[in-house]
């Protein structure tokens, strides 16, 4: 037993409440079983419980054993002061407390302890993973859609710290958080640092001209040290000399990786695409903000690197001509990861639906995420239809499963409650 699953099962009464009485011999009544508290004070709050003859209202108290309300120091703690009953799994000591004690060990559902046992000690991919067929789709699609706003809104406290950051200017946090997108995940804390060395409006005095852009982002990076043979980097270099010295800018102070990476994550040509984003767009998030569609975007991000990267990946090291495209692949990941976060994050700000439900609406047109995790999710046949569906399979997977956090789970609350057994006894 754990005080999350004893706290579960008072707050759904999933026990025999037949023949209910105190240690004190009183017969008890659950009228309300009260508002489970996540913060700091009783586990529930506004209960209503009918104890011998009279009606009581307040707080009810969980413990695993009596003795823990001495352990745990709650009889000078005024946040306790308002209980009126203390629910136990089992009375291990009378501590003449000003309240009653239920215990609740011999009235829970032998199968119900079972089933939540075999989840913890899973060491499948998910812990319900040989019972999650159970689950019926309604349950599943409702569950997603309260996880991707969940992802959405953690996503949401990344843009409201920018935001106190840079005095609730949006367009500079959009910058910075694409700039993070851009880096990967191997290199994104770099290029987020980055992104917060050079203001907006110092890109924005010289977006009109590519090599000045690059010269900035390069020379922030940090890789604009080397002797270079070719001519572009060595005019870059020039450029950042200059441009470093009118701007007083201090350089990055964060690596920037390249090895075991495929050539088209290399951060030299993450930022020549990044810089052209810059030279090709205006407000940008202004922009984004105001498209009507997803395609819309999709057009605003479609960039191609300047006629150097045609033959580079990395300076003064020429290769076979390709242009440096900013991919699909690579465009649903900044649609999923920036833009439908940050436009969230407005509505949020804002209190405007309009911007949340446009978010969600772009995330159901947008491809679904192929990786390891979602394809585990499709073996066992759950839905991957977009990328609205990849991200809440990530968030059930980081937030819930991996956490064991089944109580917290819709997917495992119906799997522990499915049980005709705990079904029959919590409606007693």
């Amino acid at each position: 037993m754990t005080e999350r699953l004893l706290q579960y099962i008072w707050q759904f009464q999933y026990f025999n409440k037949t023949n209910l009485h105190t240690v004190e011999e009183e017969t008890v009544q659950v009228i309300h079983a009260g508002t489970y508290n996540t913060n700091q004070g009783p586990d529930f709050m506004d209960a209503k419980i009918k104890i011998g003859n009279t009606v009581w209202a307040g707080s009810v108290e969980l413990h695993i054993n009596s003795s823990d309300w001495k352990n745990h120091k709650h009889s000078g703690d005024n946040n306790y002061k308002n209980v009126i009953l203390h629910v136990v799994w089992q009375h291990d000591v009378s501590l003449q407390l000003p309240f009653s004690t239920l215990t609740l060990q011999d009235k829970v559902s032998k199968f119900l302890l079972s089933r939540y046992s075999s989840l913890l000690q899973s060491g499948q991919f998910i812990a319900c993973e040989k019972m999650i067929h159970q689950v019926n789709a309604l349950t599943f699609t409702a569950w997603k859609e309260r996880l991707l706003v969940e992802r959405l809104q953690a996503r949401c406290n990344i843009v409201f710290e920018y935001l106190q950051q840079n005095n609730n200017h949006w367009e500079e946090s959009f910058w910075w958080m694409m700039a993070k997108n851009f880096g990967v995940k191997v290199n994104s804390t770099a290029f987020e640092k980055l992104a917060q060395s050079l203001s907006i409006n110092i890109l924005a005095k010289h977006k009109n001209q590519i090599h000045q852009l690059e010269a900035l982002l390069f020379g922030q990076a940090s890789l604009l040290e080397n002797e270079f043979s070719e001519a572009y980097p060595q005019l870059l270099q020039r450029e950042y000399r200059f441009l470093k010295k009118k701007y007083r800018l201090q350089k990055v102070e964060a690596p920037f990786f390249f090895l075991r990476m495929r050539p088209a994550n290399f951060p030299s040509l993450r930022l020549a695409q990044l810089a052209m984003l810059v030279h090709n767009s205006s407000h940008l998030f202004a922009a984004i903000k105001e498209s009507k569609t997803v395609q819309e975007v999709r057009i605003l991000l479609n960039v191609t690197a300047n006629d150097y990267w045609h033959y580079h990946y990395v300076f003064d090291e020429p290769g076979a001509f390709k242009k440096k495209k900013l991919g699909a692949q690579m465009i649903d990941n900044i649609l999923i990861n920036t833009v439908s976060p940050v436009i969230f994050a407005y509505g949020v700000f804002h209190s405007d639906n309009s911007y949340k439900d446009k978010a969600l609406q772009w995330l159901m047109e947008i491809n679904a995420e192929q990786n390891a995790i979602t394809r585990a999710f499709t073996s066992l046949k759950v839905g991957n239809k977009n990328a609205f569906d990849s991200q809440a399979l990530l968030q059930l997977k980081h937030a819930y499963c991996d956490k064991k956090k089944c109580l917290d789970c819709a997917v495992g609350n119906q799997l522990l409650k499915n049980s005709p057994q705990i079904s029959r006894s919590s409606q007693k």
